[in-house]
């Protein structure tokens, strides 16, 4: 079966954000007396807004609910977005490029309200025809939910679309759908080997990603 659509991830794939919600977290986290465990940084990142909130509340500790650790953690990100939208070099016009040739969909462990700001600064809101967050369905990355959702969305089966991915929990959880996975992996967060299993095709840069290059997967 030939690649009818596109699912891409955000954080690490289209805006180079991971360094920024470290910084973000862990300093919320000192505020309150309270530091990272060892493994916090690599279990949230796909996690839904839900999911790292209570992970920061209950098991990191921080002594407030975890409602008020995501609205602050969210509201600070959404601040550093609108000081300076952290693109990555190509990302836009890698969408733009695929958006001619496929059907375009967006599945991101962040918040609703941060993907529609993102979008709408990047100028690529109209590039997606479905755009979902892990808030919108039961589980967050690395379960196979939001892909599935989006894939279900677009009116497809996970077999006809590809997915682009840059963490651990975001390739297993593209992997788990059945998408055909490419692998954007981030110099500073690398993907773990079992995870970089899942992906068809591994690329160091996201202007790899073209319509040749998916045309390929299948």
């Amino acid at each position: 079966m030939s690649i009818e659509a596109v699912v891409f991830d955000l954080d690490g794939v289209i805006i180079d954000t991971e360094e920024v919600w470290e910084e973000v977290r862990r300093a919320y986290v000192a505020e309150h007396g309270r530091a990272f465990l060892p493994d916090s940084q690599d279990r949230m990142m796909g996690m839904s807004t839900v999911e790292w909130s209570t992970h920061l509340a209950d098991e990191v500790g921080v002594p407030v609910p975890a409602e008020r650790v995501a609205a602050d953690v969210l509201g600070r990100m959404a601040a550093r977005y609108r000081e300076s939208l952290p693109l990555i070099p190509g990302a836009a016009e890698t969408v733009r490029a695929l958006g001619e040739r496929y059907r375009l969909a967006l599945a991101s462990s962040s918040a609703r309200i941060l993907i529609d700001q993102v979008l709408a600064t990047a100028g690529l809101t109209g590039e997606f025809e479905v755009t979902l967050s892990t808030e919108e369905v039961a589980r967050g990355k690395p379960a196979p939910d939001v892909y599935l959702t989006a894939v279900a969305k677009l009116g497809l089966t996970p077999e006809v679309c590809a997915a682009v991915e840059d963490s651990s929990n975001g390739l297993r959880s593209a992997g788990a759908a059945g998408l055909a996975v490419i692998a954007v992996p981030h110099g500073v967060y690398p993907a773990a080997p079992d995870a970089l299993a899942h992906a068809a095709l591994v690329v160091k840069t996201i202007t790899e990603v073209t319509p040749e290059a998916v045309a390929a997967l299948r």
